[in-house]
């Protein structure tokens, strides 16, 4: 396990963070400020409709970031992975959070005052960029979820979401099992369908040897045959 101050470094350091082009003073700053949290499986790191605390960065962990619609159905916008921002669109916004974010996993985050954040971007154009350009690959991937969930069919949906799953997480050592362990409810959340659909439609995939189901273990064993359904629609 690592300790505080190894997260700290990883998050100021590390080479998937955006933090390392800040100067001394300004990682001193970012240090100084930031609070490290951690959050059990299950639990809210924040709240559809509250006000943000601040900016939260993931450096362990897994979390979902969904919208409650009708009848508290789910909808998940977001699968977030380390090293990773998981709330800033709310604060840059002024606005209260328009979705949850819950963890998947035990995981830590670091939550980043507001002031301080805002003060290290107008002092750093280098990282103000690098946001500009995550929130630019966000809103992109925005789109393609949109048009996904909405113009394709069951199989192409939920097709989609498990090579997503592959994509944001990757595979174990045996290079077939998803590296994320999601409930039947989630993975239907996920691909904007009931819990029975994404219960009956796994079924057939694994009937058609396309994918196993052990519990929450999903094996891919035919990845371009998921590929081609997923493109197809």
């Amino acid at each position: 396990m690592n300790s505080a101050e190894e997260f700290y470094h990883e998050l100021l350091e590390g080479k998937h963070s955006i933090f390392h082009v800040l100067n001394t003073e300004e990682k001193e700053k970012i240090r100084k400020d930031a609070t490290l949290i951690s959050y059990r499986k299950g639990e809210t790191i924040f709240q559809e409709g509250d006000k943000p605390a601040g900016f939260l960065c993931l450096m362990s962990g897994k979390v979902k970031v969904f919208k409650e619609g009708l009848g508290g159905r789910e909808q998940i916008i977001r699968m977030t992975k380390p090293v990773n921002f998981i709330c800033y669109r709310a604060v840059f916004a002024q606005e209260h959070h328009h979705a949850s974010g819950v963890a998947l996993e035990d995981s830590l985050v670091f939550l980043i005052p507001e002031n301080t954040m805002l003060d290290v971007l107008k002092s750093n154009s280098e990282l103000s960029l690098k946001i500009i350009q995550s929130l630019s690959i966000e809103l992109g991937f925005s789109y393609y979820r949109t048009i996904t969930l909405t113009q394709k069919h069951i199989r192409g949906r939920l097709a989609e979401s498990l090579l997503f799953l592959k994509s944001t997480y990757g595979l174990e050592k045996d290079e077939i099992t998803l590296k994320v362990y999601l409930s039947r409810e989630d993975i239907a959340n996920l691909s904007n369908m009931t819990t029975s659909n994404a219960i009956r439609t796994l079924s057939a995939f694994a009937s058609e040897h396309l994918i196993s189901i052990d519990g929450r273990k999903i094996k891919l064993l035919d990845v371009p045959r998921l590929e081609k359904i997923s493109d197809m629609g």
